[in-house]
């Protein structure tokens, strides 16, 4: 899978962990083998974070690829990837680093294994910048599963369990952590408001952040919420055809993520808002793509 070397600048946008997600999985999706300099450079501490080199050392293993670089604070790593494999992979961050996040990066490659893939995460199931585990569960994991089948069907449906699961339509519950409210559209669109507990903050203002954080999605009028948005670029980017989401304003991640798909497997994205006369009052905007149609030759 050997050839040219993509170079990437983690301090551009974004500047975070993000663009190393995104990049390193396509890089194992498209056999492109890529050096990633200025690692999270617009972050406090920059460089790789344990649950960041926990990530890359699984999407390594994903693809019997070969990695340098990768230790805590390295700003600059390589990645040469292989055949993606599927199998059972365990990343443990050995903090409570986002084992969200670093399900991000890991299902877009399960996708297009050889063969069924098992991801056992161990880190932080609720951390700072980074998505619940509940939200995960019970909004990213079905929006997403239903974006992969309608996007486009040679991508092959997705399918997770993540353990465990909670069934839940309109009610906000706690998990010692934070709080998170979930509501369900009468078109199956899902929706949620998150905040984390600190100490010291009274539980009445989590509450509050958390359904603040809701209706203000729902206004929007979209399909997804502002936390949905950017996870399902790299899959607009791998499917055939055309894919469109209706959403509200497009957050600074979702530019990252935009960037780097088209810099990386060179899809074609275009935000334009909204032209639906019922959006003419709202900050709506439509994401469009032209994806570049990439199959399992597995399946």
């Amino acid at each position: 899978m050997a050839g040219p070397r993509v170079e990437v600048d983690g301090s551009i946008m974004e500047g975070g962990g993000q663009i190393l997600r995104v990049s390193t999985a396509l890089s194992c999706l498209l056999g492109l083998p890529l050096r990633v300099q200025k690692i999270r450079a617009g972050r406090s501490t920059p460089g790789l974070r344990p649950q960041h080199l926990s990530g890359l050392e699984m999407i390594r293993d994903f693809c019997d690829g070969q990695l340098e670089g990768a230790e805590i604070g390295s700003t600059e790593i390589m990645f040469t990837p292989e055949k993606i494999k599927g199998g059972v992979h365990t990343a443990d961050t050995k903090t409570a680093g986002s084992v969200c996040l670093l399900m991000q990066v890991s299902m877009p490659c399960a996708l297009f294994a050889a063969c069924p893939s098992e991801l056992r995460l161990k880190g932080g199931t609720n951390a700072e910048m980074a998505p619940q585990i509940d939200y995960t569960a019970m909004v990213a994991k079905d929006m997403a599963a239903a974006a992969v089948r309608c996007i486009r069907k040679e991508i092959r449906d997705l399918y997770v369990n993540i353990q465990p699961v909670q069934e839940t339509k309109d009610q906000a519950f706690g998990n010692g952590n934070g709080i998170i409210i979930i509501a369900e559209t009468s078109t199956g669109c899902l929706f949620a408001g998150s905040s984390l507990g600190k100490r010291g903050v009274n539980a009445d203002k989590v509450g509050i952040e958390a359904a603040e954080m809701l209706l203000a999605n729902l206004r929007h009028g979209g399909a997804v919420d502002e936390y949905l948005q950017d996870q399902l670029i790299i899959f607009m980017a791998l499917a055939s055809g055309i894919s469109r989401i209706k959403t509200g304003p497009v957050t600074l991640h979702t530019q990252t993520a935009i960037h780097f798909a088209e810099q990386l497997a060179k899809a074609k994205f275009t935000v334009k808002k909204s032209e639906d006369e019922e959006d003419a009052s709202k900050d709506t905007y439509i994401i469009e793509c032209q994806g570049i149609g990439m199959t399992n030759p597995n399946l």
